[in-house]
């Protein structure tokens, strides 16, 4: 053998036997974007105007059932990094910092050879823009952020950057994947939009201005739903996270949903470039290119605005995987899949072994087609009560394959149960007849059919199970029993 033939047995063994286990992986996320807003998945107005997140859907693997395990911005994303439950995180609202203590996939992966980058919306902590640990290379900006010429911190050097931020986080995330040629990379592209107030990049301005917008049938105001809901829900639609309060703007909501489509379509053009730049480097077909939001949104389902609630809408979100060396375009995956389950699906295709417990699992099984036979068939929902918009109480629930349960703690009021088989849309409240008369008694001691009581404690102590079994406090399921005695 020459001394050419066994430089080049060297180089190219290593690359054969680690690419299947150091893949690279690029995910991008956006803010508020709910499950069913693309061309692909038939919303009126964005067929045609989504064809590059119509791509990653339709040729890549669609999760069909994804859910945030809390509808809010920084517990959802803390979730995402660190595979855990919010109870376990504790980053409960959008201002408390991410314990850097913790474990997150970006760390584990550059412990283990990968090039990171994390280039965009940080919020957890959002008093602080520092660069986070576990990242190469860092684009961020204080809290929520602006849209038009943002003020940036790349890597540690704050500037202020000419444009869109959605156009600007995409040039840097180009540049990150350029930077990173020859070397496993995990890019997370975490956009600013499409959250309030949706303000798109210039050219799509004023798209769909002659456009209907298509409510649902829940935005009216008809007492006898209201009814059967707890009150918080129809104070609610007069604030600014309800129809009758709308952002606490004035000017009619259709111009908000507009702004919301107009900023998506930006998102969608992120992607493309995004896209472009992996094929252009030959990397497209081995890289495995994550696009989820990072938590549903309502618009006018009970009259409400905004996240939050656990409401259908506002849990289900969008999760689509593209990879063409990994798995067969077209995939349609019905597994009940999770924000917890990111971090182990990416430290899964890295062949990191040796992590901490994590309460999600890896999608890969999934995208073959293996999926457990012991996978989930439910999960614990929890959002907590936020001084700055007290209409929505702490909110703890669990999401079945066939059921949607919420107690709502810190008032005094009905809980909510919906058959989401029958009912889709959410309509009729099982446990309408329960509402509280008196000052006295659990909940379930106000349900006086028996069957549905049963049901309700059965789905408590599976909640509690949960709890139990991640570390969780097992009283904030509420479990109710038969043959509990009030309280003196």
């Amino acid at each position: 053998m020459t001394r050419r033939q066994l430089l080049a047995s060297t180089l190219a063994a290593p690359a054969i036997q680690a690419q299947p286990r150091r893949r690279n992986i690029v995910f991008i996320l956006a803010d508020d974007h709910r499950h069913d807003f693309l061309g692909c998945l038939g919303h009126p107005w964005l067929q045609g105007h989504t064809p590059h997140l119509d791509r990653i859907f339709t040729q890549g693997a669609h999760f069909r059932n994804a859910f945030v395990t809390s509808s809010l911005c920084s517990p959802s994303r803390a979730s995402i990094l660190t595979g855990l439950y919010m109870h376990a995180h504790k980053v409960r609202d959008n201002f408390t910092p991410l314990d850097n203590a913790l474990p997150t996939f970006p760390r584990l992966l550059r412990e283990n050879g990968y090039r990171t980058g994390f280039v965009g919306k940080w919020h957890m902590g959002g008093a602080s823009d520092e660069q986070r640990p576990g990242f190469d290379r860092w684009v961020s900006f204080f809290g929520q952020g602006e849209y038009n010429d943002p003020k940036m911190n790349i890597d540690g050097q704050r500037q202020q950057v000419k444009g869109n931020v959605t156009d600007v986080l995409t040039r840097e995330a180009g540049r990150f994947i350029g930077e990173s040629a020859g070397r496993p990379f995990c890019l997370y592209l975490s956009h600013k939009a499409v959250h309030y107030p949706f303000q798109s990049p210039p050219k799509h301005a004023g798209l769909f201005h002659d456009k209907k917008v298509p409510w649902p049938k829940s935005i009216g105001y008809r007492e006898e739903w209201y009814q059967q809901l707890p009150e918080w829900v129809r104070k609610r639609r007069y604030t600014r996270h309800g129809v009758d309060g709308a952002f606490g703007q004035p000017g009619p909501i259709d111009d908000w949903y507009r702004g919301y489509c107009q900023s998506l379509i930006g998102i969608d053009d992120s992607v493309g470039q995004v896209m472009e730049e992996l094929e252009r480097r030959r990397l497209l077909n081995d890289t495995l290119v994550v696009y989820m939001g990072d938590n549903g949104y309502m618009w006018g389902e009970h009259g409400l605005l905004d996240k939050r609630a656990m409401y259908e809408p506002s849990i289900r979100v969008p999760l689509a995987m593209h990879c063409p060396d990994l798995f067969a375009a077209g995939t349609k995956v019905d597994a009940m899949s999770l924000n917890i389950d990111l971090a182990s699906t990416f430290l899964d295709l890295a062949g990191v072994a040796n992590r901490p417990p994590m309460h999600g699992r890896s999608l890969v099984p999934a995208l073959n087609g293996r999926t457990p036979a012991d996978w989930r068939t439910e999960f614990l929902y929890n959002y907590e009560w936020e001084p700055d918009y007290p209409y929505t109480p702490t909110i703890w629930g669990l999401r079945t394959a066939t059921h949607s349960f919420m107690q709502h703690w810190g008032v005094w009021d009905i809980s909510e149960l919906y058959d989401l088989a029958k009912d889709p849309d959410q309509m009729t409240n099982l446990l309408a007849q329960a509402r509280i008369t008196y000052g006295r008694g659990r909940h379930t001691y106000h349900i006086q059919n028996e069957v549905l009581k049963a049901q309700v404690i059965a789905l408590q102590e599976r909640m509690a199970a949960i709890l139990r079994t991640t570390g969780g406090d097992p009283r904030f399921a509420a479990k109710s029993d038969p043959n509990d005695v009030y309280a003196l």
